[in-house]
């Protein structure tokens, strides 16, 4: 069966859901174009989105991409031009695992959970500067200096510094900022010279014990960097709107501070900051919902789909936050790439969500939703800004 390509892309208003409902209706598998002008395949239902996120044939490395996506100088996922491309998003075993395993003790449940203090204090500290006006703008007010500031912590970055982070990710970046290559460089000199307890001095070891490159090094400090606070950001800032878009959901996390897990579990799920999963690649013809992906294609996974698919989940399109399975959502990824950081990030969220209802009274958007600005992302689903009001 041919299945004519569709213009994957969000509604008039923002909302990409009743396009993903009527794609996943018509055909779990099929061509799109995405707003970005790039064609590939995308999965969209959840049975479908689980098996593929752990196929061996649809592969994470580009260099196995077919020559549409090589005659385009597509590069690789997440870097900035300079060669930061080698990474845990490209690579596959057996050089995925080696580079895995290097930072894996980083982002152990309980080094994660040894930080709750520390979020809950930072929450708190960023929460006093704004607490007093009334109003805030919560992504650059709270939600990215929480994860910048944890993220250069981990990493052995000077908090000083996390300013390049979202100036990487921006369109307006400044002319004199340093690209992340030349940034990083920079630091990983530094902690070549005074090494310390962190992930960037512990790479910088392994890179002299002759475990990984220079390139990877630098490589795997990019991507930590970016994704260890871009997904946080959204993850907050989307928890907050989804929220405040359901006042009865609001006043039971406020009436029962322990259903704040779940609460982040069922945004996750509800409206989750990665709308697809990272570019893949068929190695060989792939059928999935007997729909067969011909070799060397690209193939996205739509999470946002699959999180709302009837067959998975009891009336999806419901945000409620005493969901007893909304922990099945795929948005930290399934099998050999699940999200590394995942501990963190659940941590993250519970500490910021649950300071932001705890200590705001009367949160509320300060504009419609249909004018808020929306990163143009075709794979995060992120905000450039939340402006809230709430009571003094």
């Amino acid at each position: 069966m041919r299945i004519k390509e569709q213009l994957l892309g969000p509604g008039a208003d923002g909302d990409p859901y009743p396009v993903y409902a009527r794609l996943r209706d018509e055909a779990p598998v099929r061509p799109v174009l995405l707003r970005d002008g790039v064609r590939c395949w995308v999965i969209l239902r959840y049975g479908e989105a689980r098996a593929a996120l752990c196929d061996p044939r649809l592969s994470r490395d580009p260099r196995l991409a077919g020559p549409a996506w090589r005659q385009a100088d597509r590069g690789r996922p997440l870097e900035d031009g300079a060669g930061l491309g080698t990474h845990l998003l490209t690579l596959e075993p057996p050089d995925h695992t080696r580079l895995r395993r290097l930072v894996s003790g980083a982002f152990t449940a309980r080094r994660t959970e040894a930080m709750r203090d520390r979020l809950g204090e930072l929450a708190g500290s960023l929460i006093d500067a704004f607490a007093g006006r009334g109003h805030a703008e919560l992504v650059g007010d709270f939600g990215y200096p929480l994860a910048a500031t944890v993220m250069c912590e981990v990493m052995g970055i000077p908090v000083a510094d996390r300013d390049h982070f979202r100036q990487w990710t921006s369109n307006a970046t400044p002319a004199d900022a340093p690209s992340p290559g030349e940034y990083l460089r920079g630091v990983v000199a530094a902690k070549r010279a005074e090494p310390g307890d962190d992930v960037i001095s512990a790479l910088v070891a392994a890179e002299r014990a002759g475990q990984l490159s220079e390139t990877e090094l630098l490589s795997m400090a990019f991507l930590l960097v970016i994704a260890g606070h871009e997904n946080t950001v959204g993850l907050i800032a989307n928890g907050v709107l989804a929220l405040t878009a359901h006042p009865e959901q609001l006043a039971a996390l406020r009436a029962d501070p322990g259903l704040i897990e779940g609460a982040v579990e069922e945004v996750l799920r509800h409206d989750g900051p990665m709308e697809l999963a990272a570019w893949r690649f068929a190695t060989e013809p792939v059928t999935i919902g007997g729909v067969t992906i011909p070799a060397g294609e690209p193939v996205v996974i739509a999470l946002a789909a699959a999180h709302h698919d009837p067959d998975r989940f009891t009336d999806p399109d419901r945000f409620d936050i005493t969901r007893p399975d909304a922990d099945q959502h795929l948005g930290f990824g399934h099998g050999l790439h699940h999200c590394l950081g995942a501990p963190l990030g659940r941590l993250e969220a519970v500490a910021g969500l649950g300071a932001l209802v705890r200590r705001l009274p009367g949160l509320a958007v300060a504009v419609p939703v249909d004018q808020l600005r929306r990163q143009p992302s075709s794979i995060v689903r992120g905000l450039y800004e939340l402006p809230v009001t709430f009571l003094t």
